[in-house]
């Protein structure tokens, strides 16, 4: 019998590094894919990408843009994926104001003045408690550089377009864990809460101390969720 397959999905400025402690964990359970997304520059051509480098069926978790990318795959082959996770992401489209912000950063991108992500830029994305740990910051910091400038710009093109996703929410019926930290600032607890209550069959899991960065500030605790879901 073949081994099932895990499909993680990256978020912005990240790559299959962002996974490394659930990648090691969960390898005696299942087979990983993870494509990098940020190759691509709408969530049609990441979405595909995915499925062309996954086998018939599959377990899918998305993070932050990844997330997003789930909801894609979703529309396009839902009889293939046969578990979701939603790790720190949301259905909802970017409002407005967000929108613009994107634009502006696409902006100074493209004039050279991209520099990865900036330790300023931290406090938005991580919990206070973990902005001064290198084991935890050093890898977001050489993911941006790794994904840089024009992996950027297709990736924010990709989020900036990205359809609403909560109409598909009330017709998932696979198993289904959301998790979220629950100081996360850039998809707040109240986006994962909004999606667990329209998913029949999710479990939602908050934890604690933790903010946008789910899979790098509390690994244990998403590798064990992600473990517990896998074996349901």
């Amino acid at each position: 019998m073949a081994r099932p397959t895990l499909v993680l999905l990256p978020g912005l400025l990240a790559t299959r590094r962002v996974f490394h402690s659930q990648i090691d964990a969960l390898s005696d359970l299942v087979d990983i894919v993870v494509p990098e997304l940020w190759h691509h520059d709408s969530m049609a051509a990441m979405a595909e990408a995915a499925l062309a480098m996954a086998p018939a069926r599959f377990a899918l978790a998305g993070f932050s843009m990844g997330g997003y990318v789930a909801f894609e795959i979703l529309r396009r082959a839902a009889p293939r994926v046969e578990r979701l996770a939603l790790i720190d992401t949301q259905a909802t489209p970017d409002a407005a104001e967000a929108t613009a912000r994107r634009h502006g950063l696409m902006e100074q991108t493209k004039i050279g003045r991209f520099h990865g992500v900036q330790p300023s830029l931290l406090p938005m994305i991580l919990h206070p408690s973990h902005i001064g740990d290198p084991a935890i910051v050093q890898p977001i910091l050489d993911m941006a550089l790794e994904v840089g400038a024009e992996g950027f710009v297709r990736e924010t093109r990709a989020t900036m377009e990205r359809p609403d996703s909560r109409p598909l929410l009330v017709d998932i019926e696979v198993p289904t864990v959301v998790i979220v930290g629950r100081q996360d600032q850039t998809t707040p607890l109240i986006r994962s809460e909004e999606m667990a209550a329209d998913i029949a069959t999710s479990r939602l899991v908050v934890l604690e101390d933790c903010g946008h960065m789910a899979p790098l500030e509390r690994p244990a605790d998403v590798t064990t969720a992600l473990r517990r879901w896998l074996s349901e």
